[in-house]
Protein backbone atom coordinates (compact mmCIF):
# COMPACT_ATOMS: atom_id res chain seq x y z
CA UNK A 1 0.00 0.00 0.00
CA UNK A 2 1.21 2.76 -3.65
CA UNK A 3 3.07 9.69 -12.77
CA UNK A 4 0.29 11.24 -10.82
CA UNK A 5 -0.33 7.56 -10.31
CA UNK A 6 -3.87 6.40 -9.66
CA UNK A 7 -5.47 9.79 -10.25
CA UNK A 8 -3.97 9.95 -13.72
CA UNK A 9 -5.16 6.43 -14.49
CA UNK A 10 -8.72 7.42 -13.64
CA UNK A 11 -8.56 10.66 -15.62
CA UNK A 12 -7.04 8.92 -18.62
CA UNK A 13 -9.77 6.28 -18.73
CA UNK A 14 -12.49 8.89 -18.22
CA UNK A 15 -11.17 11.03 -21.10
CA UNK A 16 -10.90 8.06 -23.45
CA UNK A 17 -14.43 6.94 -22.64
CA UNK A 18 -15.72 10.45 -23.29
CA UNK A 19 -13.85 10.94 -26.59
CA UNK A 20 -14.13 7.49 -28.18
CA UNK A 21 -16.60 4.72 -28.81
CA UNK A 22 -17.29 3.50 -25.28
CA UNK A 23 -17.51 -0.18 -26.16
CA UNK A 24 -14.21 -0.11 -28.06
CA UNK A 25 -12.41 1.73 -25.25
CA UNK A 26 -13.91 -0.52 -22.61
CA UNK A 27 -12.62 -3.58 -24.46
CA UNK A 28 -9.16 -2.05 -24.74
CA UNK A 29 -9.00 -0.92 -21.09
CA UNK A 30 -10.59 -3.97 -19.53
CA UNK A 31 -9.69 -6.78 -21.94
CA UNK A 32 -7.94 -8.69 -19.16
CA UNK A 33 -10.86 -8.38 -16.73
CA UNK A 34 -11.37 -12.14 -16.64
CA UNK A 35 -7.75 -12.61 -15.61
CA UNK A 36 -7.85 -10.05 -12.82
CA UNK A 37 -8.11 -11.03 -9.18
CA UNK A 38 -11.15 -9.77 -7.28
CA UNK A 39 -11.41 -8.77 -3.65
CA UNK A 40 -14.22 -9.99 -1.39
CA UNK A 41 -15.94 -6.64 -1.99
CA UNK A 42 -15.93 -6.79 -5.81
CA UNK A 43 -19.69 -7.34 -6.22
CA UNK A 44 -20.32 -4.74 -3.50
CA UNK A 45 -18.30 -2.16 -5.47
CA UNK A 46 -20.17 -2.90 -8.70
CA UNK A 47 -23.53 -2.69 -6.93
CA UNK A 48 -22.59 0.74 -5.58
CA UNK A 49 -21.54 2.12 -8.95
CA UNK A 50 -17.80 1.52 -8.67
CA UNK A 51 -15.88 2.10 -11.90
CA UNK A 52 -13.58 -0.92 -11.96
CA UNK A 53 -10.12 -0.76 -13.51
CA UNK A 54 -7.09 -3.08 -13.59
CA UNK A 55 -4.54 -2.24 -10.91
CA UNK A 56 -1.58 -4.41 -9.89
CA UNK A 57 -3.34 -7.50 -11.20
CA UNK A 58 -6.63 -6.75 -9.42
CA UNK A 59 -9.95 -5.30 -10.50
CA UNK A 60 -10.30 -2.24 -8.26
CA UNK A 61 -12.66 0.78 -8.11
CA UNK A 62 -11.04 3.97 -9.40
CA UNK A 63 -14.08 6.00 -8.28
CA UNK A 64 -17.83 5.75 -7.63
CA UNK A 65 -20.60 8.20 -8.53
CA UNK A 66 -18.77 11.13 -6.94
CA UNK A 67 -15.97 12.85 -8.82
CA UNK A 68 -12.44 12.27 -7.56
CA UNK A 69 -12.37 15.86 -6.34
CA UNK A 70 -15.63 15.50 -4.36
CA UNK A 71 -14.46 12.18 -2.89
CA UNK A 72 -11.19 13.77 -1.77
CA UNK A 73 -12.96 16.66 -0.07
CA UNK A 74 -15.49 14.35 1.60
CA UNK A 75 -12.71 12.25 3.10
CA UNK A 76 -11.22 15.32 4.76
CA UNK A 77 -14.60 16.68 5.86
CA UNK A 78 -16.34 13.43 6.86
CA UNK A 79 -14.71 10.17 5.91
CA UNK A 80 -13.94 7.51 3.33
CA UNK A 81 -13.99 3.73 3.23
CA UNK A 82 -11.40 2.15 0.94
CA UNK A 83 -11.06 -1.47 -0.10
CA UNK A 84 -7.30 -2.10 0.05
CA UNK A 85 -7.50 -5.89 0.10
CA UNK A 86 -5.23 -6.02 -2.95
CA UNK A 87 -2.36 -5.22 -0.58
CA UNK A 88 -0.52 -8.11 1.05
CA UNK A 89 -0.65 -8.67 4.81
CA UNK A 90 1.66 -11.20 6.40
CA UNK A 91 2.94 -12.29 9.79
CA UNK A 92 6.45 -13.29 10.81
CA UNK A 93 6.60 -15.49 13.88
CA UNK A 94 9.27 -17.14 16.00
CA UNK A 95 11.76 -16.15 18.68
CA UNK A 96 14.13 -14.78 16.01
CA UNK A 97 11.58 -12.96 13.85
CA UNK A 98 12.84 -9.54 14.98
CA UNK A 99 16.57 -10.03 14.27
CA UNK A 100 15.60 -11.64 10.97
CA UNK A 101 13.44 -8.69 9.89
CA UNK A 102 16.07 -6.17 10.99
CA UNK A 103 18.41 -7.60 8.35
CA UNK A 104 15.92 -6.52 5.68
CA UNK A 105 14.48 -3.19 6.92
CA UNK A 106 15.78 0.09 8.31
CA UNK A 107 13.45 0.24 11.34
CA UNK A 108 14.44 -0.37 14.94
CA UNK A 109 11.98 -3.23 15.27
CA UNK A 110 13.42 -4.39 18.58
CA UNK A 111 12.86 -0.91 20.02
CA UNK A 112 9.14 -0.88 19.24
CA UNK A 113 6.81 -1.44 22.17
CA UNK A 114 4.44 -4.38 21.72
CA UNK A 115 1.28 -3.16 19.99
CA UNK A 116 3.02 -0.34 18.11
CA UNK A 117 4.27 0.03 14.57
CA UNK A 118 6.10 2.26 12.14
CA UNK A 119 6.67 2.95 8.48
CA UNK A 120 9.81 1.28 7.19
CA UNK A 121 11.65 0.44 3.98
CA UNK A 122 12.93 -2.88 2.65
CA UNK A 123 16.34 -2.15 1.15
CA UNK A 124 18.66 -3.88 -1.30
CA UNK A 125 22.45 -4.28 -1.18
CA UNK A 126 22.92 -0.85 -2.81
CA UNK A 127 20.70 0.91 -0.27
CA UNK A 128 17.79 1.26 -2.69
CA UNK A 129 14.16 0.76 -1.72
CA UNK A 130 12.61 -2.60 -2.61
CA UNK A 131 9.33 -1.46 -1.04
CA UNK A 132 7.93 0.59 1.81
CA UNK A 133 5.81 -1.11 4.46
CA UNK A 134 3.98 -0.51 7.71
CA UNK A 135 5.20 -3.02 10.29
CA UNK A 136 3.74 -3.72 13.73
CA UNK A 137 5.27 -5.56 16.65
CA UNK A 138 2.32 -7.57 17.93
CA UNK A 139 4.58 -9.37 20.45
CA UNK A 140 8.30 -10.10 20.63
CA UNK A 141 7.60 -13.23 18.58
CA UNK A 142 5.01 -11.90 16.12
CA UNK A 143 5.47 -9.11 13.56
CA UNK A 144 2.55 -8.10 11.32
CA UNK A 145 3.30 -6.17 8.15
CA UNK A 146 1.57 -4.97 4.99
CA UNK A 147 3.37 -4.60 1.65
CA UNK A 148 2.23 -2.99 -1.58
CA UNK A 149 0.17 -4.95 -4.08
CA UNK A 150 2.43 -4.15 -7.02
CA UNK A 151 5.46 -5.32 -5.05
CA UNK A 152 3.94 -8.48 -3.59
CA UNK A 153 5.73 -11.04 -5.75
CA UNK A 154 9.19 -9.52 -5.49
CA UNK A 155 8.75 -8.75 -1.76
CA UNK A 156 7.70 -12.30 -0.91
CA UNK A 157 10.51 -13.77 -3.03
CA UNK A 158 13.00 -11.48 -1.29
CA UNK A 159 11.77 -12.37 2.20
CA UNK A 160 11.63 -16.09 1.39
CA UNK A 161 15.16 -16.14 -0.01
CA UNK A 162 16.59 -14.55 3.11
CA UNK A 163 14.40 -16.64 5.40
CA UNK A 164 15.73 -19.86 3.90
CA UNK A 165 19.31 -18.72 4.50
CA UNK A 166 18.46 -17.55 8.02
CA UNK A 167 16.68 -20.74 9.10
CA UNK A 168 19.38 -22.93 7.53
CA UNK A 169 21.72 -21.51 10.16
CA UNK A 170 19.32 -22.33 12.99
CA UNK A 171 17.24 -19.16 13.07
CA UNK A 172 13.68 -19.53 14.38
CA UNK A 173 11.32 -17.66 12.07
CA UNK A 174 8.31 -18.65 9.96
CA UNK A 175 5.67 -16.73 8.08
CA UNK A 176 2.01 -16.73 7.17
CA UNK A 177 0.54 -14.77 4.26
CA UNK A 178 -2.92 -13.53 5.20
CA UNK A 179 -4.76 -14.34 1.96
CA UNK A 180 -7.72 -15.42 4.08
CA UNK A 181 -8.21 -11.83 5.28
CA UNK A 182 -9.32 -8.60 3.61
CA UNK A 183 -8.05 -5.12 4.37
CA UNK A 184 -10.28 -2.05 4.69
CA UNK A 185 -9.09 1.49 5.32
CA UNK A 186 -11.47 3.81 7.16
CA UNK A 187 -10.19 7.39 7.02
CA UNK A 188 -11.35 10.86 8.01
CA UNK A 189 -12.81 12.76 10.98
CA UNK A 190 -15.76 10.38 11.43
CA UNK A 191 -13.67 7.20 11.31
CA UNK A 192 -13.29 6.83 15.08
CA UNK A 193 -16.88 7.70 16.11
CA UNK A 194 -18.29 5.43 13.40
CA UNK A 195 -16.02 2.49 14.23
CA UNK A 196 -16.69 2.95 17.95
CA UNK A 197 -20.29 1.88 17.31
CA UNK A 198 -19.02 -1.50 16.11
CA UNK A 199 -16.66 -2.48 18.95
CA UNK A 200 -16.71 -2.58 22.74
CA UNK A 201 -13.05 -1.52 23.02
CA UNK A 202 -12.35 2.14 23.83
CA UNK A 203 -10.80 3.53 20.65
CA UNK A 204 -9.95 6.83 22.36
CA UNK A 205 -7.05 4.96 24.00
CA UNK A 206 -5.69 3.70 20.68
CA UNK A 207 -3.28 6.23 19.20
CA UNK A 208 -1.63 6.71 15.81
CA UNK A 209 0.63 3.78 14.99
CA UNK A 210 -0.89 1.47 17.61
CA UNK A 211 -2.37 -1.98 17.01
CA UNK A 212 -4.97 -4.23 18.66
CA UNK A 213 -6.64 -7.55 17.96
CA UNK A 214 -10.32 -7.04 18.79
CA UNK A 215 -13.90 -7.85 17.87
CA UNK A 216 -15.40 -5.47 15.32
CA UNK A 217 -18.98 -6.09 14.17
CA UNK A 218 -18.74 -9.70 15.37
CA UNK A 219 -15.45 -10.57 13.62
CA UNK A 220 -11.95 -10.87 15.07
CA UNK A 221 -9.95 -8.11 13.39
CA UNK A 222 -6.44 -6.68 13.36
CA UNK A 223 -6.86 -2.94 13.87
CA UNK A 224 -4.08 -0.43 13.25
CA UNK A 225 -4.59 3.31 13.71
CA UNK A 226 -2.88 4.42 10.53
CA UNK A 227 -3.62 5.25 6.92
CA UNK A 228 -2.49 6.75 3.63
CA UNK A 229 -4.40 10.04 3.63
CA UNK A 230 -2.95 12.23 6.38
CA UNK A 231 -6.26 11.96 8.23
CA UNK A 232 -7.06 10.12 11.44
CA UNK A 233 -8.15 6.63 10.55
CA UNK A 234 -7.72 2.89 10.70
CA UNK A 235 -6.68 -0.07 8.63
CA UNK A 236 -8.80 -3.10 9.47
CA UNK A 237 -7.72 -6.63 8.61
CA UNK A 238 -10.95 -8.65 8.69
CA UNK A 239 -11.67 -12.29 7.75
CA UNK A 240 -12.77 -12.14 4.12
CA UNK A 241 -16.12 -13.79 4.85
CA UNK A 242 -16.94 -10.84 7.14
CA UNK A 243 -15.66 -8.05 4.90
CA UNK A 244 -18.91 -7.14 3.15
CA UNK A 245 -20.90 -7.10 6.40
CA UNK A 246 -18.30 -4.83 7.98
CA UNK A 247 -18.34 -2.44 5.03
CA UNK A 248 -22.15 -2.28 5.15
CA UNK A 249 -22.12 -1.64 8.91
CA UNK A 250 -19.59 1.20 8.60
CA UNK A 251 -21.59 2.94 5.87
CA UNK A 252 -24.84 2.46 7.78
CA UNK A 253 -23.47 3.83 11.06
CA UNK A 254 -22.12 6.93 9.30
CA UNK A 255 -25.60 7.75 7.94
CA UNK A 256 -24.20 8.36 4.48
CA UNK A 257 -21.38 10.70 5.51
CA UNK A 258 -18.60 8.14 5.13
CA UNK A 259 -18.55 7.17 1.46
CA UNK A 260 -17.03 4.35 -0.51
CA UNK A 261 -13.97 5.87 -2.15
CA UNK A 262 -11.75 4.63 -4.96
CA UNK A 263 -8.11 4.65 -5.92
CA UNK A 264 -8.34 8.02 -7.67
CA UNK A 265 -9.12 9.99 -4.51
CA UNK A 266 -6.73 7.78 -2.54
CA UNK A 267 -3.94 9.06 -4.78
CA UNK A 268 -4.87 12.75 -4.46
CA UNK A 269 -5.20 12.35 -0.67
CA UNK A 270 -1.78 10.71 -0.28
CA UNK A 271 -0.20 13.35 -2.53
CA UNK A 272 -1.67 16.16 -0.41
CA UNK A 273 -0.29 14.32 2.63
CA UNK A 274 3.18 14.21 1.06
CA UNK A 275 3.31 10.40 1.10
CA UNK A 276 5.33 8.35 -1.37
CA UNK A 277 3.77 6.12 -4.02
CA UNK A 278 6.15 3.24 -4.58
CA UNK A 279 7.13 2.93 -8.24
CA UNK A 280 6.91 6.70 -8.67
CA UNK A 281 8.30 8.60 -5.66
CA UNK A 282 10.46 5.73 -4.51
CA UNK A 283 12.11 2.97 -6.54
CA UNK A 284 14.91 0.41 -6.35
CA UNK A 285 17.53 3.06 -7.07
CA UNK A 286 16.16 5.47 -4.42
CA UNK A 287 17.57 5.38 -0.89
CA UNK A 288 15.47 6.19 2.17
CA UNK A 289 17.70 9.23 2.79
CA UNK A 290 17.04 10.61 -0.68
CA UNK A 291 13.32 9.96 -0.19
CA UNK A 292 13.24 12.03 3.00
CA UNK A 293 12.73 9.00 5.25
CA UNK A 294 15.89 9.32 7.34
CA UNK A 295 13.62 9.70 10.37
CA UNK A 296 12.54 6.07 9.89
CA UNK A 297 16.07 4.82 10.54
CA UNK A 298 16.29 4.28 14.29
CA UNK A 299 19.19 5.68 16.31
CA UNK A 300 20.42 2.18 17.14
CA UNK A 301 20.25 1.15 13.48
CA UNK A 302 22.33 4.18 12.51
CA UNK A 303 24.94 3.17 15.06
CA UNK A 304 24.94 -0.56 14.34
CA UNK A 305 23.87 -0.88 10.70
CA UNK A 306 23.27 -4.54 9.95
CA UNK A 307 20.61 -4.06 7.24
CA UNK A 308 21.06 -4.43 3.48
CA UNK A 309 22.72 -1.37 1.97
CA UNK A 310 23.59 0.07 5.37
CA UNK A 311 27.01 1.25 4.23
CA UNK A 312 25.53 3.39 1.43
CA UNK A 313 22.66 4.72 3.53
CA UNK A 314 24.73 5.61 6.60
CA UNK A 315 27.28 7.37 4.39
CA UNK A 316 24.47 9.48 2.92
CA UNK A 317 23.26 10.39 6.39
CA UNK A 318 26.76 11.56 7.25
CA UNK A 319 27.69 13.32 4.01
CA UNK A 320 24.29 14.14 2.51
CA UNK A 321 22.54 12.49 -0.46
CA UNK A 322 23.08 13.55 -4.08
CA UNK A 323 19.35 14.18 -4.61
CA UNK A 324 16.41 14.90 -2.34
CA UNK A 325 12.66 14.49 -2.54
CA UNK A 326 10.87 17.84 -2.35
CA UNK A 327 7.38 19.30 -2.52
CA UNK A 328 6.51 21.60 -5.42
CA UNK A 329 4.00 24.28 -6.33
CA UNK A 330 3.67 25.18 -10.01
CA UNK A 331 1.80 27.43 -12.41
CA UNK A 332 0.12 26.30 -15.62
CA UNK A 333 -1.22 22.77 -16.11
CA UNK A 334 -0.45 20.27 -13.33
CA UNK A 335 3.03 18.75 -13.52
CA UNK A 336 3.04 14.97 -13.91
CA UNK A 337 5.56 12.20 -13.51
CA UNK A 338 8.77 12.69 -15.54
CA UNK A 339 8.29 16.43 -16.05
CA UNK A 340 11.70 18.08 -16.05
CA UNK A 341 12.65 20.44 -13.20
CA UNK A 342 15.04 23.28 -14.07
CA UNK A 343 16.76 26.02 -12.12
CA UNK A 344 16.03 29.64 -13.04
CA UNK A 345 18.83 29.53 -15.64
CA UNK A 346 17.19 26.62 -17.44
CA UNK A 347 19.63 23.94 -16.26
CA UNK A 348 18.20 20.51 -15.45
CA UNK A 349 18.19 19.86 -11.70
CA UNK A 350 15.66 17.06 -11.35
CA UNK A 351 12.36 15.42 -12.25
CA UNK A 352 8.77 15.33 -11.03
CA UNK A 353 7.64 11.92 -9.72
CA UNK A 354 3.99 12.61 -8.78
CA UNK A 355 1.72 15.56 -9.36
CA UNK A 356 -1.81 16.80 -9.79
CA UNK A 357 -4.35 19.44 -8.86
CA UNK A 358 -5.03 19.57 -5.11
CA UNK A 359 -8.80 19.48 -4.43
CA UNK A 360 -8.21 20.92 -0.95
CA UNK A 361 -5.70 23.66 -1.79
CA UNK A 362 -7.18 24.46 -5.22
CA UNK A 363 -3.71 24.65 -6.76
CA UNK A 364 -1.14 22.43 -8.44
CA UNK A 365 1.06 20.32 -6.20
CA UNK A 366 3.77 17.80 -6.99
CA UNK A 367 6.67 15.83 -5.58
CA UNK A 368 10.00 15.22 -7.24
CA UNK A 369 13.73 14.89 -6.81
CA UNK A 370 16.23 17.72 -7.21
CA UNK A 371 19.98 17.88 -6.83
CA UNK A 372 21.12 18.65 -3.29
CA UNK A 373 21.72 22.36 -2.89
CA UNK A 374 18.55 23.18 -4.81
CA UNK A 375 16.21 21.64 -2.24
CA UNK A 376 15.60 24.45 0.23
CA UNK A 377 12.08 25.70 0.93
CA UNK A 378 11.15 28.69 -1.21
CA UNK A 379 13.68 27.97 -3.99
CA UNK A 380 12.35 29.30 -7.32
CA UNK A 381 12.53 26.97 -10.30
CA UNK A 382 11.00 26.05 -13.66
CA UNK A 383 8.93 22.97 -14.54
CA UNK A 384 8.57 21.77 -18.12
CA UNK A 385 5.06 20.50 -18.93
CA UNK A 386 4.36 19.25 -22.47
CA UNK A 387 7.32 21.19 -23.83
CA UNK A 388 6.37 24.51 -22.19
CA UNK A 389 8.15 26.06 -19.22
CA UNK A 390 6.21 27.23 -16.16
CA UNK A 391 7.20 28.89 -12.89
CA UNK A 392 7.43 26.77 -9.78
CA UNK A 393 8.85 26.73 -6.29
CA UNK A 394 9.86 24.26 -3.61
CA UNK A 395 7.64 24.01 -0.54
CA UNK A 396 7.54 22.00 2.64
CA UNK A 397 5.46 18.86 2.92
CA UNK A 398 2.88 17.71 3.77
CA UNK A 399 0.87 20.11 1.65
CA UNK A 400 -2.22 19.59 3.83
CA UNK A 401 -1.59 19.49 7.62
CA UNK A 402 -1.95 15.95 9.03
CA UNK A 403 -4.61 15.11 11.59
CA UNK A 404 -3.17 11.94 13.10
CA UNK A 405 -4.64 11.01 16.48
CA UNK A 406 -1.73 11.19 18.90
CA UNK A 407 -1.42 11.15 22.66
CA UNK A 408 -1.13 14.61 24.22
Amino acid sequence: MRGGGLWQLGQSITRRLAQSDKKTVARRCFASEADLKKTALYDFHVAHGGKMVPFAGWSMPIQYKDSIMDSTLNCRENGSLFDVAHMCGLSLKGKDCIPFLEKLVIADVAGLAPGTGTLTVFTNEKGGAIDDSVITKVTNEHIYLVVNAGCRDKDLAHIEEHMKAFTSKGGDVSWHIHDERSLLALQGPLSAPVLQHLTKEDLSKLYFGEFQVLDINGALCYLTRTGYTGEDGFEISVPSENAVDLAKAILEKSEGKVRLTGLGARDSLRLEAGLCLYGHDMEQHTTPVEAGLTWAIGKRRRAEGGFLGAEVILKQIEQGPPVRRVGLFSAGPPARSHCEIQDEKGQNIGEVTSGGFSPCLKKNIAMGYVKSGHHKNGTKLKIVVRGKVYDGSITKMPFVPPKYYKSS
